[in-house]
């Protein structure tokens, strides 16, 4: 079945004008290469807690073994709090970016959001609705910023949308096998899950910044191309 063509855009809403992302943009992407930068770190950490923790349930003792498997939980620790300070200072710009795409977006079709422009933060922070409110905001947005009058796919917003749920499970599924984990077998299956969950984010991350830019992108080729439903406000 063909995707029918999109109908004639209508007017902004009153409170929304157009300001350039390029720039927000620019900032969303190199954190996200500092996401992908902590998580690396974060993979290393977990292949010297696998390679220490293996040592360990095969009965390997003494004194070296005792000082690796310190500095791999020394490192452990270290690139989990780098990890979250990444995560945190990303969540930040990214949001940032994420309102300014929505409200440019509304001027350039306000009938292709689904959702209030409020949900474009909460949807993110609500239990639930989570799950699939910010991917929706993301993907009618893109509508939104697609050339006048061309179909656009959501192929890469459907792709980082998936990575990031199966990373977020299998993080939280790696993070509690770590805590609950006693015997160095345990520990060293606990390492693997937390490896795979690890590399899970940094795809995840690389098609955001896909995401991003690609976004960034076609808003600027819109704005520049003059061409708007409704008089855009400096």
């Amino acid at each position: 079945m063909t995707t029918p063509m999109p109908g004639p855009p209508s007017a902004a809403p009153p409170g929304a004008w157009l300001r350039s992302p390029a720039a927000l943009g620019r900032a969303t992407a190199v954190l996200l290469g500092l996401v992908i930068a902590a998580d690396l770190f974060a993979c290393y950490a977990d292949l010297l807690e696998m390679d220490v923790t293996g040592d360990l349930a095969d009965g390997v003792t003494g004194a070296e073994v005792i000082d690796r498997a310190d500095h791999a939980d020394a490192l452990y620790g270290i690139a989990g709090i780098a990890q979250g300070g990444a995560l945190v200072a990303t969540a930040v710009v990214y949001l940032c970016w994420l309102w300014r795409i929505r409200v440019n977006a509304e001027v350039f079709d306000a009938s292709r959001h689904r959702m209030k422009r409020g949900w474009t933060i909460g949807a993110w922070f609500c239990p639930v609705v989570n799950l699939w409110f910010p991917r929706r905001i993301v993907a009618d947005s893109w509508d939104a910023s697609a050339p006048w009058g061309s179909r656009s796919g959501h192929t890469p917003v459907n792709a980082w949308w998936t990575l990031w749920l199966v990373s977020l499970f299998v993080g939280r599924f790696a993070d509690r096998s770590s805590r609950q984990a006693e015997t160095a077998d345990e520990l060293r299956e606990a390492a693997g899950t937390m490896l795979f969950s690890d590399c899970l984010d940094i795809a995840a991350a690389v098609l955001a910044i896909v995401v991003v830019v690609r976004l960034t992108r076609m808003q600027e080729r819109k704005v520049l191309s003059g061409e708007l439903p409704a008089p855009a406000h400096g």
